[in-house]
């Protein structure tokens, strides 16, 4: 039998060594390689203690024994405390593509050089570059490299074991972003939808409030064909929130922005069910006032696209949409990566690791806790917190391009990407295991989430310095008996400060009595309570 000639490398990066010698090199460390059970977690995609992946320039470890990974300034801690001596290696290198005689690029092919289920960097456009994965096992401590695939010449278990690690999915798949719990929902009005036969029609164009003469930011109220302007924003903008004062005044539910429809639908608001909502039978209700859904073009007042200034939306204000930032680099400006409705997990983060006595608590102590770290570190408080922090502090995963390697870079023909941002899914994984709402993708509030986070750090304290003492704070209470004018004093730990405001200097105080007449119908009727807007 005729059998290929593969190859391994040996230490020193120069010699090799013949393939049959494979079997007796690996066959000492047989008993230590798995195949991947039904339940085992195999990270693939983040090191354990960094944030490396395979596009780090090092490449990522995985244990062939536990499915951790570790990049490669982690790697060799992890042999020395378990043993471990069989690695699959993970690197995948970005190349600009080759254009072709035009100058464009040639046509797109199957790339069966990608096989590590990775996600593509956003800031670079994937139709310029092409990827190609690169998998080997690598033997400890002598760093023993063999290439895969190697199907003829590695053993039955070591090959079925590759494979299986090679097409595993992500352990935080939960986690993704096209897996947000964001749907609309279908109105509780729209089947049902009352219309007034008032003999009203909408004209096309030349829209504006019936109350203030308004032309932008226009609502067709579906029951009446009242057109109103909606509410304002806090800079001033949107407007004077009369398609919300005639739903107070009538009751009539559902509303569409005018602008907004289209063939394919439009933007339909529900004033009783205080969020946007969709309407099944929407084309209908629109027909009722003279709107032919099919033949519409969404344009702001019914004004061609070149006529009209774009409106700027209170989410763009609070972005800055359309100003040129100058980005910033080095430590103490990396970002985090919104996994998908994760803004509270951020907010909280960033704010927790500016405060110098968490600083000095995890990533002052980064050494000792990753070298006392438990043999699981993905499911370590401490580890992870560490991790986290010296990600954003470091600097490390927010470098800017060195002209130097840009140099490099092109006489190579090979894009080293920096990484700009960290992907939390292993903290929030963490952290939010077995809380009901954290560990879901569903919008939080920033301060339930510091109350639990304040919790999982004093259960997790590193010996006897506890760095949330720097929130924490006596409350006196003084009770005092209308009758007898005898007076107690009561104490009680608190980690928030309150700023109750005062019913009478609410500037939406119909709104408060609205929302409060709710919440106790839906506590009366054992209902969820009705979500708060903003």
């Amino acid at each position: 039998m005729q059998r290929r000639g593969a190859l391994f490398s040996v230490p020193g990066g120069g010699g090799k060594m013949a393939a049959g010698d494979l079997g007796e090199l690996l066959v000492p460390h047989m008993p230590t390689i798995r195949v991947p059970r039904s339940g085992d977690r195999v990270y693939k995609n983040e090191c354990a203690f960094s944030y490396d992946s395979p596009n780090s320039e090092g490449g990522l470890y995985v244990c062939m024994n536990t499915f951790l990974a570790f990049g490669r300034e982690h790697v060799e801690r992890h042999f020395r405390k378990t043993g471990q001596s069989v690695y699959m290696h993970l690197k995948r290198h970005m190349r600009e593509k080759v254009r072709g005689a035009s100058g464009g690029a040639l046509p797109k092919r199957r790339n069966s050089k990608i096989f590590l289920d990775l996600d593509m960097d956003d800031d670079l456009n994937s139709d310029d570059y092409e990827y190609e994965d690169e998998a080997k096992l690598v033997i400890f401590p002598d760093h023993y490299e063999i290439a895969l695939p190697n199907i003829e010449e590695l053993p039955a278990l070591v090959t079925i074991a590759c494979d299986a690690v090679l097409s595993s999915k992500s352990p935080y798949r939960k986690q993704d972003p096209d897996t947000w719990e964001n749907e609309v929902p279908v109105s509780k009005y729209a089947n049902n939808l009352v219309q007034l036969d008032n003999g009203v029609r909408i004209p096309p164009s030349g829209w504006k409030c019936a109350r203030c003469d308004l032309r932008e930011n226009l609502w067709l109220n579906l029951t009446d064909g009242s057109v109103l302007c909606g509410k304002w924003f806090f800079d001033s903008s949107g407007g004077n929130g009369h398609a919300l004062e005639h739903y107070r005044d009538m009751g009539y539910p559902l509303a569409v922005k005018l602008g907004t429809i289209t063939p394919d639908g439009a933007d339909v608001y529900s004033f009783q069910e205080e969020g946007p909502v969709s309407d099944p039978h929407l084309a209908k209700h629109l027909a009722h006032f003279g709107i032919d859904m099919l033949h519409t073009q969404g344009t702001e007042n019914g004004l061609r696209d070149n006529d009209i200034k774009p409106r700027v939306s209170e989410w763009e204000v609070i972005q800055e949409s359309g100003t040129k930032l100058k980005p910033m680099y080095g430590p103490g400006y990396t970002g985090l990566k919104n996994l998908g409705n994760s803004c509270y997990l951020s907010s909280v983060m960033q704010a927790i690791f500016s405060i110098p006595e968490f600083q000095r608590a995890y990533v002052g102590n980064l050494p000792r806790i990753f070298d006392y770290s438990p043999l699981d570190p993905t499911q370590d408080f401490n580890t992870q917190m560490t991790k986290l922090g010296h990600g954003l502090l470091s600097g490390q995963y927010s470098k800017p391009p060195v002209k130097s390697e840009l140099i490099e870079q092109v006489m190579k023909e090979e894009h080293k990407p920096q990484q700009n941002g960290i992907s939390p899914r292993m903290f929030k994984a963490f952290v939010s295991k077995s809380h009901p709402e954290f560990s879901s993708n569903r919008q939080q509030d920033a301060q339930e989430f510091f109350l639990h986070l304040v919790n999982l750090v004093e259960r997790n304290r590193i010996g006897s310095e506890n760095p949330s003492d720097v929130f924490r704070f006596l409350v006196e209470e003084r009770i005092q008996c209308c009758q007898t004018r005898k007076v107690r004093y009561t104490e009680r730990v608190d980690y928030l400060m309150q700023l109750p405001v005062a019913m009478e200097a609410a500037t939406n105080k119909d709104e408060l009595i609205t929302y409060e007449l709710m919440r106790r119908e839906a506590e009366a009727n054992r209902r969820p309570l009705p979500e708060l807007t903003y």
